[in-house]
């Protein structure tokens, strides 16, 4: 007798980091409404206390928040685990693409407004199930 095993994804868990409660609010709902788990973050020191290496599967970072701006942020995160996946969040997205040096620590940039379809693509392209 043969039995079947179904398999079972993992939940992926994804932290948002941007200084907008708007915007982390929407992101949260977007990605939970999704099928992830999503913690948030308001600043580049409260998302540093949050980390721990292999806790998240995925990290959504705004580049233009006071104090810590994305990409300080993006640096240190890769420090302490240099394989994390690390995806910039932007309305300044030209700025990046021309750029002959984007931030170390960022596997991509997104601008802003996006989509939900976007922020999956992302998921899917650098923390895959």
């Amino acid at each position: 007798m043969v039995t079947m095993i179904k398999r079972i994804d993992r939940q992926r868990h994804i932290l948002v980091v941007d200084d907008e409660s708007l915007v982390r609010r929407s992101v949260h709902i977007l990605l939970q409404g999704a099928g992830y788990l999503v913690d948030v973050a308001k600043n580049g020191a409260e998302a540093l206390a949050m980390f721990e290496p292999g806790k998240f599967d995925m990290i959504f970072i705004d580049y233009l928040m006071p104090e810590m701006k994305g990409d300080k942020l993006a640096a240190a995160i890769k420090e302490r685990s240099p394989q994390q996946p690390i995806v910039m969040l932007t309305a300044f997205i030209e700025k990046f693409q021309s750029s002959d040096s984007p931030p170390g620590g960022v596997d991509s940039f997104i601008g802003k407004p996006f989509e939900l379809e976007t922020l999956r693509a992302a998921i899917d392209r650098y923390a895959p199930a």
